[in-house]
């Protein structure tokens, strides 16, 4: 067993937090001082270039929305226009994925960054008013950049502002707004107490916004379920720009905004949770296998005993391509990362009975506080201060492309031969995998929107990025990564395939435009939600008859 010491430990790449250059994936901590440091000129040019496709009549609809806004909140709230010399810099903050941001890509006719609660209130009053269309972004991390893009008028409501984190340690709560990262929260929570944790993502810059209402997934998960099943209550702005409670918006809102995504009911303003126990010291480990050194057995073996050790051992896989200890060639590698809550000296010989294979040793193990364990699974040095939980990066570095699945039967070896060949022919590709069992197979699929419960052995990400510019190069990655997809279909759920709505793909079905279409929404739907989608529909229905809070797969009213 090692204490936390200053030496830099083999990476694990956490989901939503990658930055990528041209042969590797770098984690969290190097992606806080990413490759693009500032914003080059020739972003600039580009975004005063996609300025003008912004419609004839906006500046007289922007000015109408700016002054409903001062006639309607107590105080002005800030606001970024395209004449603000600093609009790019906002707006290109918390953008993540560089296919986003583009000469092409719509652009907001405002931002708003509220610093009030009654400043969410009036942008939502005044862009329904004056037929806008918003959109909500907390940390940035859609996948598809739904939080700031649409092909319609529209402004940003860009929640940075609103994030701040209270503690009650006598009940074990805490409300934190919505603009707060995950990496706030955590550190909030260390700051106050060494024996108390929560429930929530590997990424630190994610925004709790859209996290939280996406459902929410981390090393937690097998032993207190999802972020969602932790929360206690909430607060939202309705469609009339009415603050709610879980008292006042009832039990079927608050059911909804619970993984069905706050973004389709109202706006988000902050969640009140429940902390969890943690023990004084937990145990994290990385166990490294190339395919020279028994990779697939290892994994092959890890889809049996993973979903099924006790709640309080996570073991996490990450897959990626390397460089093969042959001149010229290629081989995958597979990362097995582990969050024990307690100590070494119970975990090595519990994981070596079990799962032998793996030949954890004590050497492998670091011993540490939990708050001191999420920067580990945030991919950074051991010794590293927990300040960097703070750190957003500010700028997005890759683009990229990202899907999901659920495996619930042990793939065999031969389909893993299979997926390493067409792994090395991608190169640029990575691939987590996340088991499931302990508490996750206690909840039943329907107490929240988030269906994906018991029978499901673990969960798959795939994770292409690439450097290089322009729209030949992205249509090319993007049909690998459609390719990838498919052939993985033999493999994974079927009926329908199910997907995980915190990682957005398009790819799935989606709506255009100023409308949401039923039958086209429960492609996605069914995917995203399964039989809980109806249940969502109706919800949609009672609260935004008229659909004033859509997007691209935003839940449809009948």
């Amino acid at each position: 067993m090692k204490e936390p010491r200053a030496a830099i430990i083999p990476f694990i790449v956490s989901s939503l937090l990658l930055c990528s250059r041209v042969h590797s994936i770098i984690p969290f901590c190097a992606s806080l001082d990413p490759p693009i440091k500032t914003i080059p000129t020739s972003w600039t040019s580009a975004f005063n270039v996609s300025l003008k496709f912004l419609p004839k009549n906006s500046q007289q609809v922007l000015n109408d929305f700016i002054q409903c806004l001062g006639e309607t909140s107590q105080s002005n709230p800030p606001i970024y226009t395209p004449q603000n010399t600093s609009f790019p810099h906002v707006l290109l903050s918390l953008i993540k994925n560089r296919r986003y941001f583009t000469p092409t890509t719509p652009k907001p006719l405002a931002i708003v960054a509220p610093e009030h609660e009654s400043h969410v209130q009036a942008t939502v009053i005044c862009a329904k008013r004056h037929g806008l269309q918003i959109r909500i972004r907390s940390g940035g991390h859609d996948y598809e950049g739904l939080s700031y893009v649409s092909d319609l008028p529209f402004v940003v409501l860009d929640m940075f502002n609103l994030r701040s984190v209270d503690m009650n340690l006598e009940d074990e709560s805490a409300w934190v707004q919505a603009g707060a990262t995950i990496g706030e929260l955590y550190y909030a929570i260390g700051q106050k107490s060494k024996v108390h944790g929560f429930a929530a993502g590997s990424c630190p810059s994610v925004g709790i916004g859209g996290h939280f209402s996406g459902g929410g997934y981390g090393p937690l998960m097998r032993k207190y379920g999802l972020t969602v099943d932790n929360v206690e209550d909430a607060k939202l702005v309705n469609v009339n720009g009415i603050i709610l409670d879980r008292n006042t918006m009832g039990e079927d809102l608050f059911w909804a905004i619970r993984g069905g995504g706050g973004a389709s009911f109202g706006v988000i303003l902050s969640w009140k949770i429940k902390l969890i126990r943690v023990p004084p010291k937990v145990t994290m480990f990385n166990v490294r296998r190339a395919l020279e050194e028994g990779a697939t057995d290892v994994l092959h073996q890890w889809q049996y005993v993973a979903p099924k050790l006790p709640e309080d051992i996570f073991i996490r896989v990450g897959i990626q391509v390397k460089n093969s200890s042959q001149e010229g060639k290629k081989t995958v590698q597979v990362l097995f990362t582990g969050q024990f809550l307690g100590q070494s000296d119970k975990l090595v010989p519990l994981v070596n009975e079990r799962f032998p294979e793996l030949g954890l040793q004590q050497k492998d193990c670091f011993e540490m506080r939990w708050i001191e364990s999420t920067v580990f699974m945030a991919a950074c040095p051991i010794g590293t201060p927990i300040d960097v939980l703070l750190s957003r990066p500010k700028a997005p570095a890759i683009f990229f492309k990202s899907k999901s699945d659920y495996v619930k039967e042990p793939i065999p070896k031969h389909g893993f031969k299979s997926i390493w060949k067409k792994l090395i022919k991608i190169e640029k590709v990575w691939m987590q995998l996340n088991p499931y069992g302990g508490r996750m197979s206690e909840i039943s699929e329907s107490a929240t929107p988030f269906p994906h419960r018991a029978g499901n052995l673990y969960s798959v990400q795939y994770f292409i990025s690439w450097m290089e510019e322009g729209i030949k190069t992205t249509n090319h990655y993007i049909k690998l990564s459609r390719k990838l997809y498919k052939s993985m279909a033999p493999f994974v759920s079927k009926n329908p395939r199910e997907a995980l709505q915190n990682y957005r793909d398009l790819d799935i079905g989606t709506n255009l435009r100023n409308h949401t279409n039923f039958h086209k929404a429960r492609l996605y739907g069914r995917k995203y939600f399964k039989y809980n989608f109806d249940r969502l529909v109706q919800v949609k229905t009672m609260v935004d008859p008229q659909d004033f809070f859509k997007h691209e797969q935003s839940i449809p009213p009948l």
